[in-house]
């Protein structure tokens, strides 16, 4: 409403507003991110580490950010108090209820239009061991290897109390802390990936061009391998088809009169390749053949008078 004067909580929230609004038209891709446990610092070199990239990460609470994204999606109405601001320049934007149906809990979210596997790897650096605490459950196992531990013989309660459970206890969360094993690791995790109106898993990130190469050629082969042995011709094995009829046909010519120019080429290749070859290697199959003995020579069968068994002498 004109002359009615807004109150700086107001003024903060429209501002934030239109933040959130500029990001959005700005950047087509998002990574929806989990800040559990990030640590101030964490955030601010992940922002340095961001601006090289062209990315922009945006924090603020879940009500704020879904109020902000519902009221750009909304057409103007006639009485909204930002209503000559909006009438002109507002577009639909309905693809942003994927955003919106993922904001829960304590998530954030980094804007890009580059490849969102960069900024992943941005936050996979950024990551700090802390100790463990009462109550929490490790994300790792944690072992205590044999050995000396470093601490005097009045330490020896904290080892007769342990009970080794899955859930840290206060006297184990001691007995780490005094060992220095930190078995906590905290990280921005990704949630989820949204890109044109589309959410993803995160683990789609992780997968490389070399990868999805690799898995093609593979698909690719075991298609022209089923072409091949069931007979039906996919693209795939047509090289292989041409290729193995070639094969036939030069071996057809290495036993006959027929010939042709490739074919020709292949037999110059072949008698050059024997005239090559070392006078003992060839000497030695002829040496092998001559102790070969021969086989006697079988004497035909004498005729036999078999007296009319079969009824043909008269």
């Amino acid at each position: 409403m004109t002359g009615v004067k807004k109150s700086d909580k107001r003024l903060k929230k429209e501002d934030y507003w239109r933040k959130l609004w500029a990001l959005t038209d700005e950047y087509k891709k998002a990574l929806l991110v989990d800040v559990d446990n990030v640590s101030s610092l964490q955030l601010n070199n992940i922002r340095h580490k961001l601006r090289p990239l062209g990315a922009k990460m945006l924090m603020g609470k879940n009500t704020l950010m879904k109020s902000s994204l519902a009221h750009k999606m909304a057409a103007p109405q006639e009485g909204d108090a930002d209503y000559d601001e909006r009438k002109d320049s507002w577009k639909k934007c309905d693809e942003l209820d994927a955003i919106v149906k993922l904001l829960k809990g304590n998530t954030g979210i980094i804007f890009t239009n580059g490849d969102p596997s960069e900024v992943k790897k941005v936050l996979d650096e950024q990551s700090r061991e802390a100790p463990a605490k009462v109550g929490a459950i490790a994300p790792i196992e944690v072992w205590i290897r044999a050995g000396s531990t470093g601490l005097d013989p009045k330490q020896t309660s904290f080892f007769q109390q342990l009970n080794i459970q899955t859930k840290i206890v206060k006297t184990q969360a001691a007995l780490l802390d005094k060992l220095k094993i930190r078995p906590f690791s905290y990280k921005m995790a990704v949630k989820k990936v949204y890109e044109d109106g589309q959410t993803f898993n995160p683990e789609i990130l992780d997968i490389s061009s070399e990868d999805i190469l690799k898995g093609f050629q593979k698909s690719i082969t075991n298609l022209a391998s089923i072409s091949l042995a069931s007979g039906y011709v996919t693209k795939p094995a047509i090289p292989h088809i041409i290729l193995n009829s070639f094969k036939n046909l030069a071996a057809v010519t290495f036993d006959s009169d027929y010939t042709f120019k490739q074919a020709e080429k292949m037999k110059e290749a072949a008698k050059n390749a024997v005239i090559a070859a070392p006078a003992g290697a060839s000497a030695a199959p002829a040496k092998a053949a001559a102790k070969v003995e021969e086989k006697p020579k079988e004497e035909e069968p004498a005729d036999v008078d078999m007296g009319g068994l079969f009824g043909d002498d008269y």
